[in-house]
């Protein structure tokens, strides 16, 4: 016991250090964190959840409220702006999340396996990384943890009891956890898709086989278990979908999908042409976040945005129109809209398919480097020699991980739940493929499952085993 306290003592001090690192030398503030203020300051100076829009306050639906609450607090108590205040309570946060992912590792695994993980979550530097960022990113991991390591704990409970008990506070503390997940990113709703299907599936499994009776995995039981998760998960909703209603009109239990307001105009034209091509983070630095407001270089895309010499000429005249205003118009859009539906009716399987996967592809294997100094376009190697190395040894730390996670889920696949963490990690890469903007930041949700598996490489002698369920085997 004392050597296991001393060297959790001696990784969280590491990991308190390299989180420091970030916040002090690349602090992650930027114009999405100056909206999430605005809308914290309104709230609190006002008590109107609104943005403040040429001088006026303006009710809002763009954001969901668990950020701007949580900047609220912060700015409450020690100044609105004081952005380095909210930091430091987001590297607390992510402390707490290395603590979960050795605990998740610990219930799934062995205490060995527990102590690898705590280790490859303190020293990982791109969850410390976004420690260091004024975004929804760290709350956004801690509570998936969290519901993940409580999905856990009360399948554990359910199975040592034998069904004398339900562990109602545990799947409603997980159901609580997926709802703050929820009002982070409306994307958080993929965590309660994953947890409610491998119940089902294991609700399934235990009227199917009767040996699972055995275990505590009764059907009675994962009913009621999956009911008070969605209970759960939808009560922190209510709320946000009352005042959508009463303030602007509308049933919106989520932000849009674009995360535009009532009076806002949606490019869905343009929107879905990007989609019949980009499919890396630099397109979405160089062209879709420069539209509309900025110029666009016909140069900057690559030839698999055109299928002809007159298609090449098309678009280059949609860009010069598009740069003498630098606004997307209702018959701008409508003639991107039409060059998209050629494009698909061309080669469907392009859009269906084989961008998506390269998306999903992308978001993995990048160097997460967005938040830090290296040209995304690392690969031409016209960087600064320093920051050339960072960006080419943080796509080797990501593929090291990626690889142990692979080995490990080989190796694990017969414990009881690894099937819950690759179903997360299948479902929400599956909707990220269908995103047009490939952005690395968006599958560091699953990081922490990824480092549990990949703590299992290094598990020490198998235990816990039960007939395996769900994607894992």
């Amino acid at each position: 016991m004392r050597k296991q306290a001393r060297f959790f003592l001696a990784a969280s001090l590491a990991a308190l250090a390299l989180r420091l690192f970030f916040v002090f030398r690349f602090p992650g503030v930027v114009d999405d964190s100056h909206l999430y203020a605005d809308i914290a300051k309104n709230w609190l100076q006002h008590g109107v959840y609104a943005v403040t829009n040429s001088g006026q306050i303006m009710p809002t639906l763009s954001r969901l409220p668990g950020y701007p609450a949580f900047l609220a607090v912060i700015f409450a108590m020690f100044g609105a702006d004081n952005f380095r205040a909210v930091l430091l309570m987001q590297v607390l946060f992510d402390l707490g999340t290395c603590f979960l992912i050795a605990d998740l590792a610990r219930r799934l695994l062995s205490e060995r396996a527990a102590m690898v993980a705590f280790l490859f979550a303190a020293l990982c530097p791109f969850l410390a990384d976004y420690a260091a960022a004024a975004l929804t990113e760290t709350l956004e991991i801690f509570f998936t943890t969290l519901a993940l390591d409580l999905a856990l704990c009360g399948l554990d409970k359910m199975r040592q009891w034998n069904d004398s008990s339900m562990p109602a506070a545990t799947w409603l503390g997980c159901g609580f956890s997926i709802g703050a997940c929820i009002l982070l990113r409306p994307d958080g709703g993929i965590l309660l898709a994953a947890v409610a299907a491998f119940l089902l599936q294991l609700f399934v499994r235990s009227v199917a086989v009767r040996p699972m009776r055995t275990r505590g995995l009764r059907p009675r039981s994962l009913a009621v278990a999956g009911a008070i998760l969605i209970l759960g998960a939808m009560a922190p909703l209510v709320p946000w979908t009352l005042r959508n209603l009463h303030t602007l009109h509308r049933f919106s239990p989520l932000a849009p999908r674009y995360a535009n307001d009532s009076d806002e105009p949606v490019m869905t034209g343009f929107n879905r042409w990007v989609k019949t091509w980009l499919a890396d983070y630099v397109s979405v630095e160089e062209i879709y976040w420069n539209v509309p407001g900025d110029a666009i270089d016909l140069n900057r895309l690559p030839s698999r945005a055109f299928d002809s010499p007159a298609q090449r000429d098309e678009t280059g005249q949609l860009f010069a129109d598009y740069n003498r205003e630098r606004d997307i118009t209702s018959e701008l859009d409508a003639r991107f809209a039409a060059l998209a539906a050629a494009r698909i009716q061309t080669a469907p399987m392009r859009y269906y398919v084989w961008l998506p996967a390269l998306r999903v592809a992308d978001m993995w294997l990048r160097p997460r480097t967005e938040l830090l100094p290296p040209d995304p376009r690392w690969w031409e190697f016209n960087d600064d020699r320093r920051w050339l190395a960072v960006s080419i040894g943080f796509g080797m730390l990501n593929l090291i991980y990626l690889a142990l996670a692979a080995a490990g889920m080989a190796r694990a696949r017969e414990f009881f739940g690894i099937g819950l963490f690759v179903l997360f990690l299948v479902l929400r890469s599956a909707f990220l493929g269908t995103l047009e903007n490939p952005e690395p930041r968006y599958t560091l949700e699953c990081y922490p499952s990824l480092l549990v598996l990949a703590s299992a490489v290094f598990s020490g002698a198998q235990r816990r085993s039960l007939p395996t369920v769900g994607p894992g085997g």
